[in-house]
């Protein structure tokens, strides 16, 4: 190319001629060689001299000169391909030839090294030689493959062979960078590709992916990459990242499923995607034809179409005259808003992006499925474990894109080999029944080395850290992996080796158990937004499938329990302060070290997994707006994605019966319009009937849901936030309890130290917590108050000097002036937090004197200062909280020194305790300090009550004789004390939950004498029926008494048998309840009457002259007079006392004592009659 076809300035002239000048040098071709190249005398030097020139004038400067005019001097094709393929087959042994064919290679790498443009780096030199050098690399690459000898590619790997030939000991740096930069040409190879807004002036064909594939394989290039990538890790160690690069280049957008069918497969499907295209074209020209434009509508139409505000709307075009459904439609175009796309820094296409879709040729699918099969068989599991770990340690030759070359990788390979079994197990499960044989499937044992654990917890990383970072590309290579991870399991498990089942539970039972996997995934679906398609469908897919999958294992296992996880702040350890000063120094630098790195420490705690919580994650209004994205691209999606949409709509209509989030216009509209059209799905469609009959039962139950909830008709036209749907799902709104915040637990310092030490402890102990913010606040505070009360005691001075000398005599003299309190106010929102919630900081101010305004219990109460704190009090309280610096540690008692944490106890409840009587059976409404609102509500005391009280009066009288004599046993005594304290203690709870309404209603201020009147007579009614059943079963009692005691006195048992009846007896009573009537036996009696009954013979000398039976007979004969009385009483009036209801029987019936008890009262009667 001349140099006058070049604008000048592009280039320095004087760089050019230099370039020119060693261009020329290193040989030409020549009429007496036969059109052969001939190098120059010098040609290594010359070769050596641009190398120089690239590195020391492009790459130290950032321009591209050198390269441009390497590329106008046309080097690559008329210089370095012919020297190379000047160097014959068999000449391994010429070293100047093998030099100067390394020093070809050392320009043809930076020289084919890809070009991208870098916003914050691109200069004018840049914009000037990019595009040049773009298509210049696609001539090289033209002339790489397309060579006459074709060999190119293949002298390239006889110049790295002698290098790769060496062992890894004897391989030395010269070795290394020789195989690292053949893989870099070849690297640079496969990454040339077409620019999309560049004309180019030969058939892109010649550069495409296909005619790559094949070169690589028509000249060995994938016999070289077998080769060094199953020996990864042995033979070879730093070329990892480059083969990575170069395979990821090369399989990116190649479809798996057209890689792996045979050729009757491929025509099959091949004809099937162009009967598809048919029907498509069919149905557009379908609904053209309606609207087509004939010889005579060829002529422009404006129509105005009036709308119902009285407002005139334009349309333009003669469809619009057919009918009113097109004339709107045209409308709505008119009206729809394209909002301008935001450009960021993952929306442009890089050299990266793997989503865009590369056709192969026969030959070039058939060169690479041998290829792939051939590495997944001996090279997958070697280069990718070592991959995995030089990631995982970051070395210094990963990158950042290194790591989602990586995870894209692993999921093309995993899904490449479930194809690949897929097809052959129909291949052989022809050929075994051909046979009669049995097929026995293999082992997925050659994808291992992604299936552990340390991959998994390296994609969670990875997935989650570039989440963070919004690296959408990246995020959607993760992914891709993770989606097709769980798709090799689930065939796992699904096989029929146990090995592979027990491998694939094992993995899935490690997968489901965090819970942060499951968050991640609904983050990602909830994410979306603009990412592209490719973004989109593979969100869409991995929760499709982690959901189903997760459901499947989830009722296999009803017991799954999976680890949440919560942030927690780890606490400050206190460490003893018994050491030197500075041991204490060293060891609160080492605690502080210790909190920084555990300072976002998570702690974890496992529960048991629900299904439904977690698929109800699901069904927010963002995660529905991801699906209907996806579904707006149905007229593109094939069936498979057209049924991952159905399921999920679905799943939240019907199975979570949450219809209520798809009753929204536009996702009404979008069914709809798939169904009925215009421009809807395909009715061959095979997913058209399901969603055809899910819009149907979505449109039933909207209407019917419009009937029950007419305000649906509002909320059609927005999203759907919690409380709505609960109200639209119910009718009513959903009730929320707010907790009432409770005040911290109030602190004070141990011990009787004064209040200056105090004051200084509890500044330092806040000051030590990293929180002198709040010890500032409060020095703040004190200052501030200082000065306004000492301008306050300034101004009331004068003022009572000032009236002292006018009215001398007055009162006013005598009188008291107090200063007006002041508020104190939180200077920030934390401090107004701490000011409720840290019991510290309350315990510093309510030491300096503060006082809080309010109920005590109450966490919002305010802060005020005091009218009895002086300005002096005030600025020496300020003064002992600044010296509090050097405070660390204070001594308790006699002991040794104690940190300042251990100074700080709870407060002592200044309320007096009632010592606890286990004698006192009367009202323990003073116990522990505790007074109640309400006065005890005591049942009617009854007969039983007046029993028990003579029994406790007997066994006290009992007890004070036996400590005289023989006493009672120890066990028994704290036995009975203990039920006393849990009786107390009972009491005391049911008191506590007393509430007013025992003792007022509402009814009580009503005045109605008649309705007081039947009360009373029924009251009375009741009072006489109950003792007329009272004396008659005295009458009963006293008879069997009578004879009972004549028998029981010839029939006393011996003073052995006596002592071991007592004995058993009382065991009995020390493990039965105290209850208000005692326990009947088969005799009739209680354990507690035969143990009065077997007392000492001392008891008979003890009796009052007045015995309880006697009190009870004259009790008996007073009742029998009235009942006589309140006889005739009712006879006056005509009311019989036994006409009663039933439910006053019922009463009754469950108030009255049975016949048994009866007798058992009778029992003690006898023995008080018998003593």
């Amino acid at each position: 190319m001349e140099e006058d076809n070049v604008p000048r300035g592009v280039v320095d002239p004087e760089v050019r001629a230099y370039i020119y000048s060693l261009v020329s040098a290193l040989g030409g071709t020549g009429a007496d060689e036969d059109g052969r190249y001939v190098l120059g005398d010098d040609a290594l030097a010359c070769l050596k001299d641009l190398k120089r020139w690239l590195k020391l004038y492009d790459e130290k400067t950032n321009r591209f000169d050198v390269a441009r005019c390497l590329a106008e001097a046309n080097l690559v094709k008329g210089d370095l391909i012919e020297i190379l393929m000047a160097w014959p087959e068999d000449a391994t042994k010429d070293r100047i030839m093998s030099k100067i064919a390394l020093a070809c290679l050392e320009l043809l790498v930076p020289l084919t090294w890809p070009i991208e443009r870098n916003e914050l780096q691109t200069t004018v030199n840049h914009h000037r030689h990019i595009p040049y050098l773009q298509l210049a690399q696609i001539s090289y690459k033209r002339e790489i493959l397309e060579h006459n000898s074709s060999a190119v590619l293949h002298t390239a790997v006889r110049i790295g062979l002698p290098s790769i030939a060496l062992s890894s000991g004897e391989r030395g740096p010269r070795d290394e960078g020789i195989i690292k930069l053949l893989l870099y040409f070849f690297r640079n190879v496969v990454m040339i590709s077409a620019p999309p807004n560049l004309p180019v002036e030969w058939n892109e064909e010649d550069v495409s992916r296909s005619a790559t594939i094949d070169a690589f394989h028509n000249q060995g290039v994938f016999a070289l990459l077998l080769t060094i990538s199953s020996n990864m890790g042995e033979d070879f160690n730093t070329q990892d990242v480059v083969v990575l690069e170069l395979l990821f280049h090369m399989l990116k957008g190649v479809e798996i499923e057209k890689l792996f069918v045979n050729e009757t497969q491929l025509k099959a499907k091949k004809s099937n995607e162009l009967q598809e295209l048919m029907v498509k074209e069919a149905a557009m020209q379908r609904g053209y034809v309606k609207t087509a434009p004939t010889r005579h509508n060829r002529f422009g139409t404006m129509i105005w179409v009036k709308r119902d505000d009285e407002r005139v709307s334009s349309v333009s075009g003669q469809d619009v005259l057919s009918n009113s459904q097109h004339t709107f439609a045209r409308m709505d175009q008119t009206k729809k808003w394209n909002r301008p796309k935001q450009h960021g820094k993952n929306s442009e296409q890089s050299q990266n992006s793997f989503d865009i879709p590369a056709p192969l040729t026969v030959s070039a699918r058939n060169h690479l499925r041998n290829f792939i099969e051939e590495f997944l068989d001996s090279s997958f599991n070697p280069l990718f474990n070592h991959l995995r770990r030089a990631i995982e340690r970051e070395a210094d030759r990963v990158l950042d894109i290194h790591s989602q070359h990586f995870f894209y990788l692993v999921s093309w390979f995993l899904e490449a080999e479930r194809v690949r079994r897929k097809t052959a197990k129909e291949r052989n499960e022809k050929n075994a029944q051909s046979r009669g044989e049995v097929f026995e499937p293999d082992s997925f044992g050659l994808v291992a080395s992604v299936l552990n654990q340390e991959t998994f917890v390296q994609l969670n990383r990875f997935m989650q850290d570039r989440l963070d970072t919004k690296e959408w590309q990246e995020v959607n290579a993760g992914t891709r992996c993770f989606t097709q991870v769980l798709h090799t399991v689930q065939e796992m498990a699904d096989s029929t080796l146990e090995e592979d089942q027990d491998i694939a539970e094992n993995i899935q039972n490690r997968i489901f158990y965090e819970e942060t996997t499951h968050d991640r995934i609904i983050a990602i679906l909830r994410g979306y937004k603009d990412q592209g398609f490719s973004y989109l469908d593979a969100t869409t897919q991995l929760s499709h499938v982690f959901l189903r999958m997760l459901e499947r294992y989830s009722k296999e296992n009803v017991d799954l329990q999976i680890r949440s996880r919560r942030r927690a702040r780890r606490k400050k350890k206190t460490a003893t302060m018994t050491q030197l000063p500075e041991a204490q120094d060293s060891l609160l630098e080492q605690d502080s070290e210790i909190e920084d790195v555990a300072e976002a420490q998570r702690v974890s705690k496992e529960r048991k997994f629900d299904f439904t919580r977690f698929s109800s994650k699901f069904l927010t209004q963002s995660c529905i707006d991801t699906f209907v994205t996806f579904t707006t691209y149905f007229k593109d999606l094939t069936t498979e994605q057209l049924k991952r949409a159905h399921r999920f709509f679905y799943r939240v209509a019907f199975k979570r019966d949450m219809s209520v989030m798809l009753y929204r216009l536009d996702i009404i509209a979008l069914f709809n319009r798939m169904i009925k059209g215009p421009e809807g799905l395909n009715t061959a469609n095979p997913m058209f009937r399901e969603w055809d009959e899910l819009t149907m039962q979505l449109n039933k139950r909207m209407v019917k849901k419009l009937q029950q909830r007419p305000e649906l008709a509002i909320e059609l036209l927005f999203s759907k936030i919690s409380s709505t749907v609960f109200y639209l799902e119910y009718g009513y709104e959903k009730q929320t309890i707010t907790s009432k915040l409770r005040a911290p637990v109030e602190l004070e310092v141990k011990g009787d130290l004064p209040l200056q030490e105090q004051i200084k402890i509890a500044a330092a102990v806040i000051h030590l917590a990293d929180k002198s913010g709040f010890v500032q606040f409060v020095k703040d505070t004190l200052i501030s108050a200082a000065i306004e009360r000492q301008s306050w005691e300034t101004e009331a001075e004068a003022r009572r000097l000032l009236t002292s000398e006018a009215e001398p005599s007055t009162e006013l003299t005598s009188q008291k002036t107090h200063a007006p309190s002041i508020l104190v106010k939180p200077d920030t929102d934390e401090r107004k937090t701490a000011l409720m919630k840290d019991n510290k900081l309350q315990l510093l101010m309510r030491l300096a004197g503060f006082e809080r305004v309010g109920v005590d219990d109450e966490a919002t109460a305010t802060w005020v200062v005091p009218p009895a704190l002086t300005s002096s009090q005030l600025q020496e309280t300020q003064n002992l909280i600044e010296n509090q610096d050097n405070y660390v540690s204070a001594k308790y008692g006699d002991g040794d020194l104690i940190s300042l944490e251990e100074m700080l106890v709870r407060r002592r409840d200044p309320r007096p305790r009632a010592e606890f009587d286990d004698e006192s059976e009367g009202d323990s409404t003073d116990h522990m300090g505790e007074e109640f609102l309400f006065p005890k509500n005591n049942p009617v005391p009854r007969r039983s009550d007046v029993l028990a009280e003579l029994r406790k009066k007997r066994r006290r009288r009992r007890r004070e004789t036996d400590s005289e004599g023989e006493g009672i046993d120890s066990v028994d005594d704290m036995a009975r004390r203990a039920k006393q304290k849990a009786r107390v203690l009972a009491d005391l709870e049911r008191r506590r939950k007393l509430k007013s309404d025992i003792l007022i209603h509402s009814s009580d201020e009503e005045d109605n004498e008649d309705r007081d009147t039947k009360f009373f007579a029924k009251e009375a009614e009741r009072r006489l029926g109950q003792t007329l059943r009272v004396l008659k079963a005295l009458e009963v009692m006293e008879e069997d008494s009578t004879a009972g005691a004549t028998t029981r006195k010839r029939e006393r048992p011996a003073v052995g048998d006596r002592e071991a009846k007592r004995a058993r007896y009382t065991n009995i009573e020390s493990e039965s309840d105290e209850d208000e009537l005692p326990r009947m036996t088969d005799e009739g009696s209680s354990p507690r009457n035969e143990i009065d009954i077997s007392t000492s013979e001392h008891d008979t000398t003890d009796t009052p002259p007045s015995s309880p039976q006697n009190n009870h007979l004259k009790e008996v004969q007073v009742n029998r007079i009235l009942l006589e009385q309140n006889r005739h009483t009712f006879k006056s009036s005509g009311v019989s006392p036994f006409a009663e209801d039933d439910e006053d029987e019922d009463d009754e019936e469950s108030l009255l004592p049975t016949s048994s008890r009866m007798r058992g009262r009778a029992a003690f009667l006898d023995e008080s009659d018998g003593e």
